[in-house]
């Protein structure tokens, strides 16, 4: 590590923390030619390979302007995109692999989409699952309803004649 002030080549490490949100290291150096101290932030690189062999950082943007559009319409605000997007970075750094291709990726984002809004989950799916036909569809919207037994709509039906 070069010191900012001289240039000197090497620098000596005098404190060590990792960052709130634990993805980053804040470490305390000081350059033994100058003495002059400094800080540096060292976070692990995460690397997206696209379809066209093209290798980028990964985005948390990327991710959520992603999402965005599954979610038009619907009411999912962006601090909700926010949190999907830590959400699914902290899920795919927690793979191990340093590159993932942006398939693993949109699968990564599913089950967060999921929780957050089942309609743009089935927007977001019908894309990075490759749904061919109506059956595609239906199949998921059955997978859903099985997870969810009782009908959203059917329990506040339920709820608005029970108040009456």
């Amino acid at each position: 590590m070069h010191c900012p002030f001289c240039r000197h080549p090497d620098s000596r490490v005098i404190d060590s923390r990792t960052s709130d949100d634990g993805l980053s290291i804040r470490r305390r150096r000081q350059c033994p030619q100058c003495s002059g101290r400094f800080t540096t932030i060292e976070t692990a690189s995460l690397s997206v390979i696209k379809r066209s062999g093209v290798i980028e950082p990964f985005s948390r943007e990327k991710v959520a302007s992603g999402v965005r559009k599954a979610c038009q319409g619907r009411p999912v605000t962006d601090a909700d995109l926010a949190v999907l997007a830590q959400t699914v970075e902290e899920s795919v750094r927690q793979t191990g692999a340093s590159q993932l291709d942006t398939n693993e990726i949109g699968l990564a984002i599913l089950g967060p989409l999921r929780e957050l809004d089942e309609v743009a989950y089935l927007r977001f799916a019908s894309v990075y699952q490759a749904f061919d036909s109506l059956e595609d569809f239906e199949s998921a919207i059955a997978q859903l309803r099985e997870d969810h037994p009782r009908d959203r709509r059917g329990s506040d039906a339920e709820a608005s004649v029970d108040q009456s």
